[in-house]
């Protein structure tokens, strides 16, 4: 199974950014713990990140064919992002949104998101471990 885990702008900050919201863990550190635990359920996983639209929306345009799962972390592209919306909406696997922080507990402008209906679940304010709970969505019953 290949899942693949995009992550949305300024998630390559980790560990400097509001560690209130988002931790204290490096974003190098995050993926080697996906890795890891990907590799314990047998899956493939492909992490990628990026501070710009365009080049997510390509990644989810080039592996929608290939992907089994897509969990993503849109960033602030989560709220007004209706090209990403739109591209994702070729994406014929299951995809799980996934934010570090609250986001229904923070500011009004992050309470609505543009890519929940596309996907079969939101993992919102487990911090890193929303990542391994969306992994497991994926791992047969």
């Amino acid at each position: 199974m290949k899942i693949w885990v995009i992550n949305g702008p300024n998630l390559n900050l980790l560990g400097r950014r509001d560690p209130n919201h988002y931790g204290n863990m490096s974003y190098p550190d995050l993926v080697n713990r996906i890795e890891k635990h990907s590799e314990e359920a047998g899956f493939e996983v492909h992490c990628f990140q990026s501070n710009h639209e365009g080049e997510i929306i390509d990644q989810i345009h080039d592996k929608a064919d290939i992907m089994d799962g897509l969990i993503i972390n849109p960033g602030a592209f989560t709220h007004y992002s209706y090209a990403l919306r739109d591209a994702l909406e070729i994406v014929e696997v299951p995809i799980i949104e996934v934010h570090l922080s609250n986001i229904y507990a923070r500011e009004d402008f992050r309470k609505k998101s543009v890519i929940s209906p596309l996907c079969q679940g939101i993992i919102s304010g487990m911090g890193i471990k929303g990542y391994f709970m969306a992994l497991d969505y994926f791992k047969p019953v």
